[in-house]
């Protein structure tokens, strides 16, 4: 039994004091990569493509009848007090669909595109000198920790039925060898993104005594494993390895240049994940309003299929735009890639919802 291994030398989670739970969908989402890739989708039950807020509808469940496996959502603006997200979804709507997909046995990612600490701009305020002054000493210090209470208080009132807290997959400064957000690449040195990383995991687990996290280390597109690696905060402080990916470039050329990336870095990753022991993810991806008929299965399938990932996330469906433009990154009832979406809903290896149970994931 876990109790009579030493948790060091075992396979276990980052957090010694994890919930069982926490333990539980860790070693499952392990044991799962060998079945398949689990399929996510952010904000999935909150909104989609003309829709916002009705209870039990997805866009993703319209077309497949399935709901995804893995449920993304989003913290920014909860550091400020905000009733709502930074899109617009209400913190107190989030908690319960939280609740829903974990009572199905679905596998919950927030991200938190934290407001910059030092200008009171938003995230994507690159000043100089942001992470320095958040580290201990820093004159922004407190504030920091007065914010992550905030993400504290809310982890924490996440709960399922039994009272017993829900895991969660807390995908930290996401995107940070990118230059568009305060923590990104040319902002801050390996020290002081490494010490960030360190001081906040240990506030969360250490001083809020939270033990239902597991942390993904996530980042954009990389070209070498050193690339990768550079700001890493190490073995002992990271359960989760991921990327994000976009397809910009539109018709056969932009196609390949997708698969021919997504396939070389995540071959990158299963190798980093497989030497550091860690869960390797697709963490985010997206082609916006999907225009390729058939790209679900002929170009997002041909980058994943060889390779052992635990889920791929899509990125959210926004709906319609004062502008009368939609934004979006999965089919909806009617779209373009209605069909093709449903066959890649058909693969045996490609898992949604009713792959899996909650008993497949938390026991």
């Amino acid at each position: 039994s876990a109790k009579s291994v030493n948790r060091k030398d075992a396979d276990f989670p980052i957090d010694a004091n994890a919930t069982k739970q926490t333990i539980n969908l860790y070693h499952n989402l392990k044991k799962l990569l060998n079945k398949g890739i689990m399929f996510g989708h952010q904000d999935d039950l909150a909104y989609g493509v003309g829709w916002k807020y009705v209870p039990g509808k997805s866009d993703v469940k319209e077309v497949t009848g399935d709901y995804p496996a893995v449920y993304g959502f989003e913290l920014g603006r909860l550091e400020l007090d905000h009733p709502v997200n930074i899109d617009s979804v209400p913190f107190d709507k989030m908690r319960g669909f939280i609740k829903t997909a974990y009572q199905r046995g679905g596998v919950i990612t927030l991200s938190w595109h934290l407001n910059n600490p030092l200008t009171g701009k938003t995230a994507w305020d690159p000043a100089p000198g942001t992470v320095a002054s958040i580290l201990p000493g820093g004159e922004k210090n407190d504030l920091y920790k007065s914010w992550l209470d905030k993400v504290a208080d809310f982890i924490v009132s996440l709960k399922g039925e039994h009272d017993e807290q829900i895991p969660v997959i807390l995908r930290l400064f996401h995107e940070l060898n990118g230059n568009w957000f305060w923590w990104g690449k040319d902002h801050c040195t390996p020290e002081e993104f490494k010490e960030l990383w360190h001081f906040t995991i240990s506030y969360l687990r250490d001083t809020r005594h939270i033990h239902q996290l597991l942390y993904a280390y996530n980042t954009d597109r990389f070209s070498s494993k050193e690339d990768y690696l550079l700001k890493y905060p190490g073995n002992e402080w990271v359960d989760v390895l991921g990327f994000d990916i976009y397809q910009r470039k539109k018709g056969p050329e932009g196609n390949e240049e997708f698969i021919h990336s997504a396939d070389t870095m995540l071959t990158m990753l299963d190798q980093i994940a497989f030497a550091g022991n860690k869960i390797p993810a697709l963490t985010e991806f997206g082609y916006g309003q999907v225009p390729d008929s058939t790209w679900w299965t002929q170009v997002l399938l041909k980058a994943l299929d060889h390779h052992k990932i635990s889920y791929a996330l899509a990125w959210r469906n926004a709906g319609f735009k004062p502008s009368g433009e939609a934004e979006y990154y999965l089919p909806y009832k009617g779209q373009v890639s209605q069909k093709d979406f449903i066959k890649f809903y058909k693969q045996p290896n490609i898992l949604f919802q009713k792959d899996l149970s909650y008993k497949s994931i938390y026991e």
